[in-house]
Order: structure tokens, then sequence, then C-alpha cells
């Protein structure tokens, strides 16, 4: 086994890359003193952790001001097209390293650290995770963000600034339990407020035709204000903004027809207005038709298009001059990227300006606002995709409702010509979903309003094509394309695995950092004992480290030679924890896993106790011992992701075919050094492909076979009467072995196994037990094992978020990667 780590071994473990930045030591050691005089309180001479780390962070921030001027100035000067992402979420995770790679001063901030007689990691671990998403889609939105800077992309990430993020989870007696996530209470030193760019939002209130046009009147008025948050490029002095808005009642809310007594309470409503940015909605993959969720989704776009217009008019770097008044060149400079159809309002809300607002004519409007927006569609699951009721919109958005109204009819005209006398494709095509309760289907409204629709991974973008939006491809084949996620490697290996980037380094130079494709020149290596030895040993280390951090944070003693099985995934019955649950079960009678629910979903709570409760069995069996561990890592976020990625020697990849977009958990496992059981869905596809299928755990059902079972039926029973070890596991959560106290706690979950699994677990369940079991003889074979370990790796070019992005830039955006460094603040022009 190899030896415990001394604190000096952790200190080298810091990436060789950046070497650069050391001559900035003495420089940083007296930014730093200058900060931590200034952040102590007068009457406190002494300082904490906290006093340090934000002393270091803004020491940090020195360097990106410079250069984060010196790029806006630089865009101002060229006039290149700029790109708007708009997301409901961007789960960042923590800055300061992050800020510390991409501008090469990671080695010389440790060095000045350590001379101050101060530890760094213990510094960045006080930073408060900025987790304002629920998973995928908010770290894509990060992933971009990155991505966008590194290829010099006049990019911008357009979002809310939620007071309270993703719920902080607490797991009590096996069951979740949800707290507010207050990340803000101590400030954050990565963000400036931007006053002066605050924007009114108009909510309710009645429409007006006039002979001067059309008048959205009496509305209620919210306040955006602005925090602009600084997003460095990888080593290119590119600092891009991520402007993120926050609620704020204007100062005469509700105070116009005050008497004395109702003041008081004027002033207390102003919080229902400031409510709008307080939290974010934990659902991931569903939809929850609240008001003050379309609240949300209207702030983030009327105050972001209104920003837009305002940059787009004032050209000139600093000027508030309105030189560029001719909005028909709108899409020859600015790009709209819908992430998702949370900010699918764009659509409307761009066309209120330029119709009634600029005065175009509809034709000429609705021209811009095609050849602007652009959408992304990130899940076919039907409870996912938004379909808001029409009475909410009358009375929320009433200007919008009508708009939409006339979208879809000069839409149904279109289709009536292109389709003459197919009243049902009509139906099925139009914007305004006919039932109960009428409803716009948000996702129609994108794709109508966008000149281009991708989907995240090959197979899903096909799907949309052939099943959830075929007539829309029918009619508009040109409009959809794929675009495969990917991850920023500068997060996801050089700063979350040093060790690993290293090794690569020093075999292929660095450059690969910036080129994810060179790391195929890893095959040349693959038989190489000396590389092979190495790979091995950084994941020893790794697994070491999450040994010790989970002793320490969960009193549970792992052997760090076992090997670690991970699924990391938020809860949802077509990501089947199921399925790894019966494994485990199945393994208990002859590696750790992780896992976040939303807080309003009973399955998923109900998975959550269950997973916990077969660990409470397994742990303490005492025939068992150390051979199998069940752990719930609770509070799963990007910083513990950051550290149980680079420990994992396998990832569970098993949903249902058909029904993961991409994933991109797959895709930073696999960086790491972690091999892939999964099924063939999403982005395992690709993975598959591009490291060779015999070097990934593929099993199970593929789309046309679970098609088939739909047409045909899917009868769990029958599994359940055929497969002895599934029958037994089943009868075991059912006869109250995994809960003694309470033997029918789990009937919910057996009854939906049984009867109502739209996700097939038991059709699944005798491929994968079979699949694990080669996993578990290869992995008795190191050497083999790393060699596949090191076949996943060189496989991983493709998914570097830099891949994803100039395809998107190329063909979505109308605009050109530059990988130009521009001079840095302290260099000449």
């Amino acid at each position: 086994m190899a030896k415990p780590l001394t604190d000096q071994d952790k200190r080298k473990q810091i990436s060789v890359r950046g070497l650069a930045g050391v001559e900035n030591v003495s420089d940083l050691k007296t930014n730093f003193n200058r900060h931590l005089h200034f952040t102590l309180v007068k009457d406190r001479n002494v300082a904490t952790k906290r006093d340090y780390y934000f002393a270091l962070a803004n020491t940090v921030r020195d360097y990106l001001v410079g250069r984060w001027i010196r790029t806006q100035q630089h865009y101002y000067e060229k006039d290149p097209k700029r790109v708007y992402y708009l997301s409901l979420e961007f789960y960042m995770g923590r800055t300061l390293q992050n800020t510390m790679v991409n501008l090469a001063l990671e080695n010389a901030c440790d060095e000045a650290t350590y001379q101050l007689g101060l530890d760094m990691e213990e510094l960045q671990d006080i930073e408060e995770d900025a987790g304002l998403g629920n998973g995928g889609l908010g770290r894509l939105a990060a992933c971009f963000l990155d991505s966008m800077a590194s290829l010099g992309l006049a990019a911008y990430g357009y979002g809310i600034r939620y007071e309270f993020g993703i719920f902080n989870q607490k797991i009590v007696e096996g069951w979740q339990v949800e707290e507010a996530d207050d990340w803000l209470r101590y400030g954050n030193p990565w963000e400036k407020a931007r006053p002066e760019y605050m924007r009114p939002v108009h909510y309710y209130g009645r429409v007006e035709h006039t002979d001067e046009g059309v008048k959205w009147v009496d509305t209620q008025v919210v306040l955006a204000l602005p925090y602009d948050t600084p997003v460095p490029g990888y080593r290119n002095n590119i600092v891009n903004t991520m402007r993120l808005w926050s609620a704020k009642a204007p100062c005469d809310f509700n105070l116009k027809d005050f008497n004395v007594g109702g003041y008081i309470q004027a002033v207390l409503d102003r919080n229902l207005a400031e409510n709008i940015s307080r939290v974010l909605y934990p659902n991931d993959n569903f939809f929850e038709g609240k008001e003050l969720r379309l609240k949300q989704e209207y702030f983030v776009v009327a105050a972001t298009l209104q920003d837009i217009i305002r940059r787009f008019k004032a050209s000139k770097f600093g000027s508030t001059e309105f030189v560029r008044l001719d909005l028909s060149t709108l899409p020859d400079k600015v790009a709209i990227q819908l992430n998702d159809t949370h900010p699918a309002l764009a659509i409307p809300e761009l066309m209120r300006i330029l119709v009634d607002v600029e005065k175009l004519t509809w034709e000429k409007a609705w021209d811009i606002v095609v050849r602007t927006c652009a959408y992304t569609n990130h899940t076919v699951l039907p409870e996912a995709l938004e379909r808001w009721p029409v009475d909410l919109f009358q009375n929320l958005l009433p200007r919008h409702l009508e708009l939409i109204y006339e979208i879809n009819r000069r839409h149904m005209e279109r289709i009536g010509k292109l389709f003459p006398g197919d009243l049902d494709r009509l139906r099925r095509m139009s914007l305004i979903e006919e039932g109960d309760v009428k409803k716009i289907n948000m996702a129609h409204l994108c794709i109508v309003g966008s000149h281009a629709v991708n989907g995240v991974a090959r197979i899903h973008s096909e799907i949309i094509k052939d099943t959830v939006f075929k007539d829309f491809y029918e009619a508009d084949p040109d409009k959809f394309q794929n675009k495969t996620n990917g991850i920023t490697p500068r997060r996801w290996l050089v700063m979350c695995n040093p060790g690993l980037a290293e090794v690569i380094a020093e075999r292929i130079g660095e450059d690969y950092i910036r080129d994810l494709d060179q790391l195929k020149n890893l095959l040349d290596f693959v038989d190489d004992d000396a590389f092979i030895r190495d790979v091995a040993k950084v994941k020893q280390e790794n697994k070491m480290k999450f040994s010790a951090h989970l002793e320490e944070h969960y009193k549970v003693k792992i052997n760090p030679d076992s090997m670690f099985d991970v699924q990391v995934k938020r809860i949802h019955e077509y990501k089947r924890q199921l399925l790894n649950c019966l494994h485990i079960i199945t393994l208990y009678n002859s590696g750790p896993l992780c896992f976040q629910a939303a807080p309003g979903y009973h399955t998923a709570k109900m998975i959550i106790k269950l997973i916990t409760s077969i660990g409470d069995i397994v742990n303490n069996d005492p025939v068992v011992g150390d051979r199998l561990k069940v752990i719930y890592l609770e509070n799963y976020r990007v910083t513990l992701a950051e550290k149980v990625i680079p420990a994992s020697d396998l990832s569970e990849q098993i949903s249902t075919a058909g029904t993961e977009a991409s994933g991109t958990g797959n895709m930073k496992f696999m960086l790491n050094g972690a091999l892939t059981i999964g099924t063939m869905d999403g982005a395992n596809v690709e993975m598959a492909e591009e490291a060779g299928e015999e070097n990934l755990f593929i099993f199970g059902m593929r789309v046309p076979d679970v098609k088939a079972m739909d047409e045909k039926g899917y009868d769990a029973e029958s599994y359940y009467n055929r497969i002895p070890e599934l029958k037994q596991a089943m009868d075991q959560i059912s006869g109250g072995l995994f809960s003694p106290s309470q033997p029918d706690l789990f009937t919910d979950i057996v009854n939906m196994l049984m009867h109502h699994d739209r996700f097939k677990v038991f059709a699944d369940y005798e491929a994968y037990i079979t699949c694990q079991d080669k996993v578990s003889a290869l992995y008795k074979n190191p050497k083999e094992w790393t060699k596949m370990v090191i076949h996943n790796i060189a496989g991983c070019g493709k998914f570097s978020s830099d891949r994803t992005i100039t395809q998107y830039a190329r063909e979505i955006w109308g605009m050109e990667p530059n990988l130009e460094k521009i001079p840095a603040p302290d260099d000449p022009r």
C-alpha cells in the first residue's frame, strides 16, 4: 500500500504549469498584507482564517480587474459580434483556485502563502460554492463560460443572482432534510454590483391598442440590479463577464397612495418584489408551473434584452451615446443562446421591444428575432417540458400573451400551407395546447422563434428529430443540429487532478490543456510500464486522500485498495439509482455512492432512504467486514465533485437508453481515469466510439429495444419470477430486511418497480449484474485495468467544452474563435 501523504507532498502536487508566475511572489505577499490590513476591523488585531481567505481572494482579483477592463476596451475597439448565453442556472462552484489556474498564479500564490505561514488549501476551503444551479444544466453553463473566454469570444453569461442557491442537504436518520444555502452571508469577493445599469422590469397591467401603437400600461415595476463576475480565459488575458440580476423594489413601490397607517405595510411589501431573486427552484428535469418561477424567467429575459440593446446601440467604450440606431443589423452583432426553454420569453420580449417600442413592422421584427435567437434542448422527458397556463400569462404578462397568439397564428398559417388539410399536424404543432387548461408549449415557441435548434449528444439530437419534435423537423430540417456537450479541462483536470495533469504533461507536453485532442498521443504510451505505473500511482494517491476525507467527515473507514464504484446523479427514476441498489443487495447476498434529490420528489426521498438503509445493514455486518461499504455522500456539490471524481475507479452511467440527453459527469469521470459501466445512452455512445467500445463496460437495452418493449408492453413480474437473485433482493426490500423497525417502509418503491416502472429497471438487471462481474474480474488485474484507463483518457479529446463552443460559434452564432493572447494590463498595447 502507498505510504500516507505528507503536508510537503500535498504542496508538491500543484502542477508545474504556471511557473512563469513565480516571480510574482514578493508582489503577491505585499498585496496580500495590504488587503489583510484593510480587511481587519480597526478594533480587531487578530486575523481569522476567513480574513486570510478574503485577503488572498482580493489579491488574486487585482490581477483580474485590469485584464477585465482591457478585455472590454478590446471588444469596443474591435466591435466583434457578441454572444449572450441566457440561463436560469450557473453552477460555478468556487472561483479562487479556478482563477489562479487560468491566470497562471497558482504556484506563486502557494509559495507566497507558504512563506507567510499559511496553507493555501485551507484558505480555499473557506470559500462558499456558488451553487446557482441544480446539476448538469447549470454546470454546463459554467463550463461554456470558461471555454468562451478561453477561445477569445466576446461572450456574456446572463442569469439570476439567487440569494439562496441549491439547498444544503442533510441526511438525518437516513432521510433527506433541506437547509437554505446562505452562500452570500459573508459577502462575495468575486462580484461587483453595477447600480448604474439597473433596469426596470414590468409585470401585470393591461394592454391598450392606440393609434400610436400598442401600450402596456398600469404595470407593477421591479428593478433588476446587475452584479458582474469576471470569467477569465485560460492564460490569454481575456476576462469575460457573467452578469446576474438581483430584484429590487423601486422606491415608490406601493407607496403612491398610502395613508399613514398603510406606510409600514407598503414598505414591508417591498419583499414581494425582491422575492423574485430570492431562491433557486430545486427541480431538475421536472417542470413546476408556479407564478414565481414564471416571474423569474421573465425577469432575467427582460433585464438582459434591455442590456443587450443598450450595448448594441452604444458601441463606444464607456459611452452612453446611442450611435447605432438601425436595429436591422442586430443579428450581425448579437447572438442569443437559450439554455433550455427557461429563457424562452426572450422571443416574445424581443418582439415587444422591436414592434411596440422601436416601431418596426411585424415581418422585419420577426426576421431579426429568428436570426438572433437559437435554442438548446436538454431533455425529452414529458414531465420536464415547460407548459405554462394561458390564464397565468393573461394576468402576469398580458402583452406577451397577445404576441404569442400572433406568432402562433402566423406559424399555423405557414404549416397549413406546407401540409394542406393535415389538421392533426396543426394541433400537434400549435404553440397553444388545448385541453382542460389551455397551455403555452415553450419548446414549440423556442423552435419557431429560433434559427437553430440543437440537442446535446448525437443520439439525443436524433431522438428529438425522430420523436418529440418530428413535425417541426419535417417542416424545417435545416434548423436542427447536434452539439455534443463538453467539460472544461481546466477545472475538471488541471485544477481537480493536478497529479494526473502533470503525468500527462510529462509525456505529451502541456498544450493539451487548450487542445484536448492531443490526449490521443497518450496511445503511444499505453504499453509503457513507467506510464502505467504513474497513472495507477496518481489514482491511488487520490483514493487515499479521499478515504481520509471520508473517515474525517463520515467516520467510515474504507480500504483505499478497494474499487471505488461511484454513481453521481440527481435522484431521478430514469437515472436508475434503484438498479444500482439491486446490484449492491445482490453483492451483499453472495463502492461509495453520491446522490441528491429535489425536495418535493417523494420517490427520490424514498430512494435516498433505501440507499442509506442498505448501507446501515451492509456496513455493520461483521461477515462482510471492509469488503463492501455503501456510503451516501450528503450535500453533493461542485467542490465535493472535485474530490470524488479523481478518486473514482468505476463510473455508473446506467440510465434507460433514450432518457439521458447527454450527461457530463460521464465525461469528467472518463477524463480523470475512471472506467464507465453504462447503457448506450446520451454521450456514452460517443465515449464508446472515441475510446473503443471494448474499453467501456456497455450493457443493456439500446434505444430500439426500449421502443420495441414499449410497443409490446413491459412485464416486470416475468423478470421477478424468472431471476432468483432479483426475486431475493426484492423480497428482502419488501420483507423489511433493510427497515426492520418499519417493515413496510419501502412498499411504494416495490410497488413502483413491480407495476409502474417507466424506466424498466428489471429488464436490464441481468445484463447489469453480468457486466459488473466483468468489472470485478478486470479490477483484479491492475495492469490491464490501467491500460484500459489510458485508452479512455486518450479518447477524451472530443469531450472538451472548447470543441463544443467552437462548433456553436461557427455553426450557430456566426463567430470565429480567436486563440491570440491580448496584452496584459502592464504590457504596452
